[in-house]
């Protein structure tokens, strides 16, 4: 534990982890997927792991296609159980001694020669609250490192810097999932929820049915455009334009809720004024909609008593995916409406108010704010010019690892090689990099290329807490510990700081089943007193069942469900319009790439699909990537449904198999991002950041798409032999490796919600 001098306050939390729940048959948790956090009860027998959704607030029993096959990564054949270490070039096992010796001496050997900022960390926001914690503790106490970031970069954090200029405050949904029904309009800007957060759907279908008008836009008419009164398939970056155009309207017919900008808005008279300079023709055109469209989405909102805005990452990954939340922002703000962003992975919420972000400490504080400095040190037991100033932000990190200056990466619960842009670079980057660790518990392609690869956990081997979509904080209790030879994240981090010499982290690791509550003990007390607070969260509490939502300063209150519901975050209470001027793209059609490109999704796979594509059942729903098409466009092509295709952009081609889709703008087209190797994703995708949230332009990319010979013909042919042979073999390698047999699991239909009582007529979600 720590020592008594490094932490006095620690006393003042009380330790509860003696009540741990017991591992023997079963355990109420949490899913691992996305940013709902449904509940489930997991159940172990002789047969194996069984799962089931619970009456809990969120999922009141039901459960997506995801949860119900989240059990088929116990006892996978292919689990890692063992440290390896890279030996004349392959990965062979060594004991944990020789592997913790050879993580801790490249390091050290790294601060020696190169300086401390050389070594960095990369995480993923579907860890811990403790494990995210603590990785910032470790990155910047134990490594002394101002680097370290996180996969939510690629995925939140443009939503996130608008909703704090905008609010002075980003916690994604302001308000619980329990009011969604209570809107008249809902606006769904670039989002999918019914394959990203399917049980969400559950509360947008009780609002269609109580009445409620949808508007969804999104260049594609997807599963969840069948709610649309009104569906707006807006061109490739033409939501900002999109936004500023209904807000012109808006104000030129006097629309606008005048009541409420003057009593809780300020810098209205600006974004009016600016709007009034543009031509509503100019920004029609950026839109690639109808007129007739556009008006009926005014009168829509313009009627409207109770509106909600929703975004999601459609709107808001691509180079000025800020400013694109922002007038969506000023769009709500007009008409007095709700507004939210979807926040996609498990902790995404979580994830990014602790520690993980390069220019953050715990509790949503700048690392730049002396007194959130001096609260931390004092806690951490250093002194505040020992605490690094703010890093690297994800993707200018893996840049610097290719341009030699950062040499030693750590890498937790992330697959950095598939989810960057131009993945092509970064695994060279990494292939290259003196010494590179991965902790994970499969073989993904980050780790495949690591120095040393160190067994961890899974979600349901280590207790912890996270933070959903709405602020709710729910307890993920382990159902029993990590397989022989692999052990929890939270243990390989503290031995690591401790090898490394850092008295931070003098925990007692001979029960580490009970380190999850005593860090998260010590989390509390470093966010006290922040924006996100979370010292009245205790884990006696949520065991008691306590529905508990942050700000939660003390044990009296439960939290703040509706957190703007009595005023904003800025010093005034306001929130603040912002004007927003049209930019284009970072990248633009040409002759030579005259279609666009977008990636997405699927309702059977998650992020890399590092883990669901060793799911059998969902490995065979959805076995292989294809390249959506509209037909119009695949006709002037030449490209017939189910054939090969070979996509192009600037970075990168390879082959994919044509799927023809009526309800895909002609201009577009889409392949998923869950895949490694050559249909991997972000192979195509432009390197191009936003330049306040440093989030990356996955959403859009010139593309050409052409017709290949047959597959007899690319064998012969010489300049696509090797292209073939790798697609090939890469198909191969997955039909044998990633589809088990004998997993002793119980997995309910294979729809996307199990559920008794529940109305999904106006889906269909076969792929």
């Amino acid at each position: 534990m720590l020592p008594d001098n490094t932490s006095p306050s620690l006393t003042k939390v009380s330790t509860t982890a003696t009540q741990a729940a017991s591992p023997d048959t079963h355990a109420d948790t949490h899913c691992c997927y996305c940013a709902m956090q449904c509940q489930m009860r997991l159940t172990e027998t002789l047969e194996g792991v069984t799962v089931q959704g619970l009456d809990h607030p969120i999922n009141k029993t039901k459960l997506c296609v995801l949860g119900q096959n989240s059990v088929s990564l116990f006892d996978h054949k292919e689990r890692l159980t063992q440290p390896l270490v890279r030996k004349n070039g392959r990965l062979v096992p060594v004991s944990w001694h020789e592997a913790m010796k050879k993580v801790v001496d490249g390091f050290k050997s790294i601060q020696k020669r190169s300086g401390n900022s050389a070594n960095a960390v990369y995480s993923g926001a579907s860890v811990s609250t403790e494990k995210a914690y603590l990785l910032g503790k470790f990155a910047r106490v134990a490594l002394k490192t101002p680097h370290i970031d996180y996969n939510g970069r690629y995925c939140m954090s443009s939503a996130a810097k608008a909703a704090i200029m905008a609010f002075g405050l980003d916690r994604g949904m302001n308000m619980p999932l329990e009011d969604i029904p209570k809107h008249d309009l809902i606006v769904l800007v670039g989002s999918n929820p019914a394959a990203t957060l399917p049980i969400i759907m559950n509360y947008l279908l009780d609002a269609k049915k109580q009445g409620t008008q949808f508007i969804v836009i999104d260049p594609r008419k997807t599963i969840t455009a069948n709610l649309a009164t009104l569906h707006l398939p807006v061109k490739l970056g033409g939501d900002l334009a999109l936004a500023n155009l209904l807000l012109k309207h808006i104000i030129a017919g006097g629309h606008q809720n005048a009541d409420y900008i003057a009593e809780r808005t300020n810098n209205f008279d600006n974004v009016k004024s600016y709007l009034k300079s543009l031509t509503a023709y100019s920004l029609s055109r950026e839109t690639g909609l109808d007129d007739t469209d556009v008006a009926q989405a005014v009168q829509l909102l313009t009627s409207a008593r109770h509106p909600l805005i929703l975004t999601g990452r459609g709107n808001d990954q691509n180079s000025r995916g800020v400013d694109s939340t922002l007038a969506f922002i000023n769009l709500a703000l007009a008409i007095g409406a709700n507004y939210g962003t979807l926040t996609g992975q498990a902790n995404g919420q979580g994830g990014r108010e602790h520690g993980m972000k390069a220019d953050q400490l715990p509790g949503y504080r700048l690392i730049s704010d002396t007194a959130a400095r001096q609260q931390v040190s004092e806690l951490w037991g250093i002194a505040e010019t020992e605490l690094p100033q703010a890093g690297y932000s994800a993707y200018e990190l893996l840049q610097a690892v290719g341009q030699k200056e950062i040499h030693g990466l750590f890498v937790l619960g992330s697959n950095p090689v598939v989810s960057s842009p131009d993945k092509d670079n970064v695994k060279a980057w990494l292939k290259d990099m003196r010494h590179l660790v991965v902790v994970d518990n499969f073989m993904s392609e980050t780790a495949s290329l690591a120095d040393v690869v160190l067994p961890g956990s899974i979600w349901a081997e280590e207790t912890g807490t996270t933070t959903n979509l709405e602020g709710r904080v729910v307890l993920r209790e382990a159902l029993k510990p990590p397989p022989q030879g692999a052990k929890t994240d939270l243990e390989i981090i503290i031995e690591i700081a401790q090898q490394l010499g850092s008295t931070a982290f003098e925990y007692d690791l001979s029960q580490p089943e009970l380190l999850p509550e005593y860090i998260n003990d010590e989390f509390r007390l470093a966010t006290k007193g922040a924006p996100a607070d979370y010292f009245g969260i205790s884990y006696a509490r949520l065991r008691q069942g306590e529905e508990l939502f942050w700000p939660c300063p003390d044990e009296s209150t439960t939290g703040v469900k509706r957190i703007f519901e009595k005023g904003f975050a800025h010093p005034d209470g306001k929130a603040k319009f912002q004007v927003i001027p049209f930019t284009t793209l970072a990248e633009t059609q040409s002759i030579e790439f005259p279609l666009q490109l977008t990636t997405g999704r699927y309702l059977q796979h998650y992020l890399t699909g590092n883990h669901t594509r060793r799911s059998p059942m969902l490995s065979k729903k959805m076995p292989e990537p294809y390249v959506e098409i509209h037909p119009d466009t695949a006709l002037k092509l030449k490209l017939t449904d189910g054939e090969l295709a070979r996509l192009k952009t600037r970075r990168a081609e390879s082959l994919f198999k044509v799927k023809l889709s009526s309800k895909i703008r002609p201009d577009v087209i889409f392949i998923p991002m869950h895949w490694e190797g050559e249909q991997g994703a972000n192979r195509f995708t432009s390197t191009a950041l936003d330049p306040q949230s440093k989030m990356p332009e996955f959403k859009a990319a010139a593309a050409s798409l052409t017709a290949v010979p047959s597959m007899d013909d690319l064998i012969e042919d010489d300049g696509m032999n090797t292209l073939t042979n790798a697609n090939r073999a890469s198909s191969m390698v997955f039909s044998s490796s990633v589809i088990p047999t004998g997993i002793p699991t119980v997995i309910p239909q294979d729809i996307p919600q199990a559920n008794t009582g529940s109305n999904l007529s106006l889906f269909s979600f076969d792929p």
